[in-house]
């Protein structure tokens, strides 16, 4: 089968067999190495992308159900030379500990701060109308699908606080 995508704002062409989730697409046939396998089930965050704009675990759906879609993977936001606000972030308030959950963290949390930009709710806002502030609690239940074996969750919370600021 083919699909194709638009990733990190090219298009690229997959021929791929129609079983392929869209994160070992990714991975093993766009050497997109970064969005990391965890758990391979849902649970873990670590193959957090943006979908049109939107986070998605990228282990629960297929390539072949995307096709003409905008997917950005953590290579998208930024490179070492050229970091991302929330990359830059993560660097300087260690948000990382071993690194493997660390593009997944990044790439939620950058879905996670769209989503309180437009406004969107979360179990434990205030309102269901009224748009939500980004307190400590807001920021951890909206990234509580991101795990962290290391548990850098602190410093991954102040890392988001300090590049919200910076927006």
């Amino acid at each position: 089968m083919q699909t194709t995508l638009t990733v990190n704002g090219e298009e690229r062409r997959l021929d791929h067999d129609v079983r392929t989730s869209l994160l070992d697409a990714l991975r093993d046939h766009l050497g997109l190495t970064g969005t990391k396998k965890g758990c391979d089930h849902g649970q873990c965050g670590a193959c957090t992308i943006l979908l049109n704009g939107k986070r998605i675990n990228a282990c629960l759906t297929l390539a072949a159900m995307h096709e003409g879609d905008e997917v950005t993977t953590i290579e998208g936001l930024g490179t070492p030379e050229a970091m991302s606000p929330l990359q830059s972030a993560f660097v300087t308030c260690d948000g990382y500990q071993c690194g493997f959950c660390t593009a997944g963290q990044i790439m939620s949390a950058t879905g996670m701060l769209a989503e309180l930009k437009e406004g969107m709710p979360s179990h434990v806002s205030p309102s269901l109308s009224e748009g939500s502030e980004m307190t400590d609690p807001e920021v951890a239940e909206r990234m509580s699908g991101n795990l962290c074996r290391c548990s850098a969750y602190p410093f991954i919370r102040e890392a988001i606080a300090m590049a919200s600021e910076d927006k």
